[in-house]
């Protein structure tokens, strides 16, 4: 079971306030409180210049339908070709993200330390994928009530972080998750089942999986 950390001392704006950049505000800081009460709010944070932190609330907001992912047979037979753990590695996997994408520099030193902290306690997971004993790729994120937000993924292998995103998928549904978020949709994503919802819309479906039990990641081995 996830161990609740102190609360947040901080008060959220709206989210529906978010500026022309989809920036609801600036400061706070990465405390494991802070991070659950933001994504219990909707929003997420990433790092503008070099200490400071904003607060981000996009609309429309990406999501990942879990009886909607697109799994080609391509993709199924190169699962084959690949072990898949579950927070076997999940440190690993943060700096894979940081160092293994064009769009990982927000991915700095305090993120890697934040979302170490809010794994140890037991609210964020990582989906590991390893070809001959090495890490391939993965993805990871925070898991709260039926709510899982994915954070960021790579890989070093083709269609390792892909066979990532349907393994979470997978874990969610199976675990009794009902909103798999991706902050934004890319043209990657959108090629993996991902659509775009209305930040309203977001919102509703996120008060319903914040009632709902913590998702079920089964077995960390495999």
């Amino acid at each position: 079971m996830p161990v609740e950390p102190p609360p947040c001392p901080w008060a959220w704006p709206d989210p529906a306030g978010a500026d022309e950049h989809e920036v609801v505000g600036m400061g706070a800081d990465l405390e494991p409180g802070t991070l659950l009460s933001a994504y219990r709010t909707g929003l997420f944070p990433m790092p503008v210049g070099r200490r400071r932190i904003a607060w981000f609330s996009p609309d429309p907001r990406g999501v990942l339908p879990l009886d909607a992912v697109h799994e080609s047979r391509s993709l199924r037979r190169a699962r084959r070709r690949f072990e898949i753990s579950v927070d076997r590695a999940f440190r690993e996997v943060v700096l894979g993200c940081a160092t293994g994408r064009e769009d990982g520099d927000w991915i700095t030193e305090p993120i890697v330390e934040a979302y170490g902290r809010l794994h140890d306690l037991g609210w964020a997971h990582s989906v590991e994928v390893w070809a001959d004993g090495e890490l391939a790729g993965g993805l990871y994120g925070v898991s709260v009530g039926g709510l899982f937000a994915g954070e960021s993924m790579f890989h070093r292998v083709t269609d390792a972080s892909k066979v990532a995103l349907v393994e979470a998928a997978a874990r969610v549904a199976a675990g009794g998750g009902t909103l798999f978020d991706v902050q934004w949709a890319t043209p990657h994503l959108a090629s993996m089942g991902v659509i775009e919802i209305p930040r309203e819309d977001y919102l509703e479906r996120l008060a319903e999986a914040r009632e709902r039990p913590d998702i079920d990641w089964g077995d960390a081995s495999g």
